[in-house]
């Protein structure tokens, strides 16, 4: 699916490695939070443009934290399906804990 990735599983650890800045998982949950929040307002309120509010918000955040606190690049530029994938399994860690917030 993703060049130098066999599988997802191969990849989290990686995508993982590129998260290690606690300000950069914060703007990434926040800004996931938000996208979540938008996708209910679209749904709710039958609103197309709360669909490109979601994605602006999603990766405006995380996109921040990358550039000015993790000092990175985004790894959606060269593995879009399994970053976005991984964004929503760190996520998911997050809440539940097994990542710090």
């Amino acid at each position: 699916m993703s060049e130098g990735f066999a599988s997802f599983r191969e990849f989290y650890p990686f995508y993982l490695s590129e998260h290690q800045n606690r300000t950069c998982r914060r703007l990434h949950f926040v800004g996931s939070s938000a996208a979540l929040g938008f996708i209910v307002l679209a749904i709710k309120d039958a609103v197309a443009w709360w669909l490109l509010a979601s994605l602006i918000s999603g990766y405006a955040f995380a996109w921040v934290g990358h550039f000015f606190y993790e000092k990175n690049r985004p790894a959606t530029f060269k593995y879009p399906f399994y970053s976005f994938l991984g964004d929503w399994v760190m996520y998911k860690d997050i809440l539940i804990g097994r990542i710090p917030y």
